[in-house]
């Protein structure tokens, strides 16, 4: 087979050729997964495919830095678990990998937190982007139900909203729904508050 290239805006070449090497869309597997070069980009897989996570944005950063320091000061006082900071792979079920932007699990299930991943979480965080917030509310929302995670917060920068999932009998339901001026709050982690104006700020 000849070596097929194509420009790139940096003045490089992309060797097409290489993608013959890897498992067509629909096909992956956990294995084809973990055995990815490592990257700085956020890769996940979900449905045999192989989904890049486009690059975060400022605001999506100064966001999820206000939540860790509420998390991390909320355990500092509360030692009921661990919380991480995405990307870090979360093996929700089988072929099923996703990278939450933070994830919390509690000391009950802390044998389901490895080196190369992180079992089902108790709690995870998405915050919405243009390039995921369907992806968020949709596919993620769907998975981390059949999970069994068992509180899924969405952060939406665009609405300036907090909504938080709990699972009740194995179903979604809207525990609560936060604008601007209100406090934000979680029934997993007891007395755990925070204010939608601080987080979004």
């Amino acid at each position: 087979m000849a070596q097929q290239c194509i420009e790139t805006d940096q003045g490089g070449e992309l060797t097409l050729a290489i993608a013959y090497l890897f498992p067509r869309q629909g096909e992956w597997t956990e294995t084809d997964y973990f055995s990815l070069p490592e990257t700085n980009r956020i890769v996940e897989l979900s449905k045999g495919r192989l989904i890049i996570i486009p690059s975060q944005t400022n605001q999506h950063q100064k966001i999820s830095g206000n939540l860790v320091i509420q998390f991390g000061n909320y355990l500092k006082l509360h030692n009921t678990g661990r919380f991480i900071i995405g990307p870090l792979n979360v093996r929700l079920y089988e072929e099923t990998i996703r990278q939450p932007d933070i994830i919390f699990m509690s000391n009950e299930h802390k044998d389901r937190i490895g080196d190369t991943f992180w079992g089902v979480p108790d709690l995870v965080v998405e915050i919405l982007s243009e390039g995921t917030a369907k992806v968020d509310k949709e596919d993620k929302y769907l998975e981390y139900q059949k999970a069994g995670v068992l509180e899924y917060w969405i952060v939406d920068p665009f609405k300036q909203k907090i909504i938080v999932h709990v699972l009740e009998r194995g179903v979604y339901k809207i525990f609560g729904k936060w604008d601007t001026g209100e406090i934000a709050n979680s029934k997993l982690l007891v007395g755990f508050k925070v204010s939608v104006d601080e987080i979004m700020a």
